[in-house]
């Protein structure tokens, strides 16, 4: 190779340049469309900027040192701040993520942020059909297959139950044990005092995803079997 090929290879256009961080803009606009449709904690702006950001740090990592890349004893390595971005990303990614008793939230989103940052890294880097397959692919991930998936999950259905146990006993781990046994997904569990004069006793308020065919009346007689439960009831009947 030429010393003039050679040279070229360190060197971008500013039309070139300004297509890739727009590009980037745009795909990751697309996906942070579908986040803030959804009311998810990044949406818009935040899938937009960390997109940017990546196909910045791409362009830096190619492009921002050609000064040195004539230098003798220096080695360009273009993958070096890219991998950072990806190992970087976690953090804010973990800020997404919220658990709530035993529900975790924020997964998808957090996901959906490793995938931007990895669109912004191919579209600084000029794989422009990757960054735009993964775009397109990305964007039915989560909104076709997310209404796909609410679909088969029609099914399932929460529901509230009311336990009232007696302090000091293994009330709350039987009532864990028996909706473990039977299948039924507990979503949502706080444990609250009574206002009665009756101190010993507190109420725990279980939120449940559980199938058409449960039975409610058999699910109240089987609590009031487990040790400490002194009473148990489903509002709305359960049904």
């Amino acid at each position: 190779m030429s010393d003039i090929g050679l040279s070229d290879v360190w060197h971008i256009g500013y039309a070139e340049m300004t297509f890739r961080l727009v590009l980037a803009l745009a795909l990751g606009g697309l996906i942070g469309f579908e986040r803030e449709w959804g009311g998810h904690p990044a949406g818009f702006r935040t899938h937009i900027l960390v997109c940017l950001g990546s196909a910045v740090v791409m362009l830096l990592s190619e492009y921002g040192f050609s000064q040195f890349a004539a230098e003798p004893n220096v080695q360009m390595d273009p993958a070096r701040l890219a991998a950072q971005v990806i190992s970087g990303i976690g953090f804010l990614g973990a800020g997404t993520i919220l658990r709530t008793g035993f529900t975790i939230s924020g997964l998808t989103t957090a996901a959906s942020l490793w995938v931007v940052a990895a669109i912004g890294l191919a579209a600084g880097a000029g794989f422009y059909y990757g960054a735009v397959v993964s775009t397109v692919l990305a964007v039915i991930s989560l909104f076709f297959l997310n209404k796909l998936e609410k679909i088969f999950s029609q099914a399932k259905k929460e529901r509230e139950v009311i336990v009232r146990f007696r302090r000091g006993t293994p009330a709350l781990s039987g009532v864990v044990a028996l909706f473990a046994g039977s299948g039924v997904q507990i979503s949502k569990l706080t444990v609250e005092s009574d206002d009665e004069a009756d101190i010993e006793v507190a109420h725990m308020l279980v939120k449940v995803k559980v199938k058409n065919a449960w039975r409610p009346e058999q699910l109240t007689a089987e609590l009031l079997s487990v040790e400490g439960v002194v009473g148990a009831e489903l509002p709305g009947g359960g049904a």
